[in-house]
């Protein structure tokens, strides 16, 4: 019997979940990076707006993978 077998109800396994843990982390860190970034550059007069609205966009996006790891994470059970 193989350590995967242990797993046939579909969960995550330890390995798969910290892997996602460890990719979640670090979308969060780039989603604040991102944000301070964002922050800077619209603190500047001249800023080119071009680069922030694709920073922004950037974020939006690491937000929605952020949400969707966190509900593979932690499903929501029906009760």
């Amino acid at each position: 019997m193989n350590d995967n077998d242990d797993n046939v109800d579909g969960s995550i396994g330890d390995a798969g979940r910290v892997a996602l843990q460890q990719h979640l982390a670090a979308l969060r860190l780039e989603h604040r990076d991102l944000d301070s970034a964002i922050d800077q550059l619209v603190k500047d007069p001249s800023h080119d707006e071009l680069s922030a609205r694709r920073m922004k966009r950037r974020k939006l996006l690491l937000k929605d993978q952020i949400a969707r790891l966190e509900r593979q994470l932690d499903p929501d059970v029906p009760a």
